[in-house]
C-alpha cells in the first residue's frame, strides 16, 4: 500500500471519540486502507514526570496514555477484526498533531468532541479547527449511524468536482445509492424568479455532475435534486435525512465561519449524521 491509502482517526478515551474510531474502523473494512489510530496527550504540556509512582503497578501518566491506545484499537477491532491498525502516541495539541499526521492521509477522522469539549457545543474547537485547515478530507462524527443510508453530496457553482469525485468514490465502496443537491439561494421573494432565469444553467451543471458519475462509476445507482431556499446549508441538510454521510467541499481555509466557508460551518453545526469537508483548491 502507498502512503495515501491510510485512514486516521483521533481517540482520547471519549464516547465521542469512540464512535469516531468504529465508523473510521468501518470506513477500512470498505475501502482495505491501513487505519491508523492517534491519541494526542498533553500532559508534557503540564509536567515531565511520566514515569510511574514507584510501587503502583500500571500507574503513571505514559501508562495512561498507552491504555487509552490500546482501547482505541480494542474498539477498531470489535468493527473490524482483520483491520490492518497503526497506533501514534503523540505529545502536544491534538488539533496541530492531527493535522501533520494526516497531511498524507486519504482521510482524517474525528469525533464530534473531545473528552475536554464542552457539553451543549455540537462541534468542538478541535474538530472544527481540523475540518477548516487540514489538507486531507475530514470526516466528523456526530449525529445517527445509518450505515444503509445514501451518501448526500453538495454541490456549488464552482469548485464541485473534487468534491463529487470523493462522494461517488465512497458512495461506490459502501454499496450506497448517491444523491447529488445543489441549491440555489433566494431571499424570500417570489421563487419563480429563479426557475425563469438560472434553471438551466442548474440543470446543466446537475446533468454534467451526473455524466461525470455514471461515466466513471457505472454501476453507481445516482439521483439529483434542484432544490432552493433562503439557506444553502439548511435546506441541504434538510435534503440530506436518512443520509449515512454528508459531503460538502470548501476552498477556503481557516476555522472563523467567513473564512472557512459558512456552508460547511453551517453544515458541521447542524447535520444528524457524519459530515465530510473535502478541500478544493480556489476557483
Amino acid at each position: 500500500m502507498n502512503e495515501k491509502e491510510r485512514i486516521v482517526v483521533g481517540y482520547d478515551g471519549s464516547d465521542a471519540a469512540g464512535k469516531a474510531v468504529r465508523w473510521a474502523a468501518m470506513q477500512a473494512r470498505r475501502s482495505g486502507f491501513i487505519l491508523n489510530v492517534v491519541h494526542c496527550s498533553l500532559w508534557p504540556v503540564f509536567t515531565h514526570n511520566m514515569g510511574p509512582v514507584p510501587g503502583i503497578a500500571g500507574s503513571g501518566l505514559r501508562h495512561a496514555a498507552e491504555s487509552i491506545v490500546s482501547d482505541g484499537v480494542a474498539l477498531a477491532r470489535e468493527e473490524f477484526a482483520d483491520a490492518q491498525i497503526a497506533t501514534s502516541l503523540v505529545y502536544g495539541w491534538p488539533a496541530e498533531n492531527l493535522r501533520k499526521l494526516g497531511a498524507t492521509a486519504s482521510l482524517l477522522v474525528v469525533g464530534t468532541r473531545g473528552a475536554q469539549g464542552f457539553p451543549g457545543l455540537l462541534i468542538g474547537s478541535v474538530s472544527l479547527e481540523l475540518a477548516s485547515t487540514a489538507a486531507c478530507p475530514v470526516a466528523v462524527i456526530g449525529g445517527s449511524e445509518r450505515p444503509h443510508g445514501p451518501v448526500v453530496v453538495g454541490i456549488a457553482d464552482e469548485g464541485w468536482e473534487a468534491t463529487l469525485r470523493y462522494a461517488a468514490n465512497f458512495a461506490s465502496l459502501a454499496h450506497s445509492v448517491l444523491k447529488i443537491v445543489h441549491v440555489h439561494r433566494h431571499h424570500g421573494f417570489h421563487q419563480d424568479a429563479f426557475y425563469e432565469a438560472g434553471a438551466t444553467e442548474k440543470r446543466e451543471m446537475l446533468d454534467s455532475a451526473l455524466r461525470s458519475v455514471r461515466n466513471t462509476w457505472p454501476g453507481l445507482e445516482v439521483r439529483d435534486r434542484l432544490l432552493s431556499g433562503t439557506s444553502v446549508a439548511g435546506t441541504l441538510v434538510g435534503a440530506a435525512g436518512g443520509a449515512q454521510v454528508v459531503v460538502v467541499g470548501t476552498s477556503a481555509q481557516g476555522a472563523v465561519s467567513g473564512s472557512f466557508g459558512s456552508t460547511a460551518h453551517a453544515v458541521l453545526h447542524h447535520a444528524g449524521c457524519p459530515v465530510i469537508v473535502v478541500r478544493h483548491p480556489p476557483a
